[in-house]
């Protein structure tokens, strides 16, 4: 199950279950579409992977597989990218879709 991270691992920014901007790799790395579109390219730090928006948990209950059954992890992961060391894997991956690396 998604933990649904509540924030973008780079900038911090506010990513609740409903959020539109909410972005993982396959990891589950969490970052904000601002952040993988202008800072990573579609290139996870952590894997090297691609990012796909993320699946929002329901507020409807009637299945029973909702967010108040099942609540969005309130664990921040803030790892901001340092460049120097990301530009590698970004002059790999960069280039090669996600499905190919």
């Amino acid at each position: 199950m998604l933990a649904i991270r509540p924030t973008c691992e780079n900038c911090n920014k506010n990513l609740p279950n409903d959020s539109n901007e909410a972005m993982i790799c396959s990891f589950e790395c969490t970052f904000c579409e601002d952040c993988v579109t202008h800072v990573l390219f579609n290139v996870c730090p952590n894997c090297g992977g691609g990012f796909e928006k993320r699946p929002t948990r329901p507020v409807n209950c009637l299945t029973g597989n909702c967010i108040e059954k099942y609540p969005a992890s309130t664990k921040k992961v803030y790892k901001p990218i340092y460049k120097d060391r990301f530009i590698t894997i970004l002059k790999i991956f960069k280039d090669i879709a996600p499905r190919k690396r």
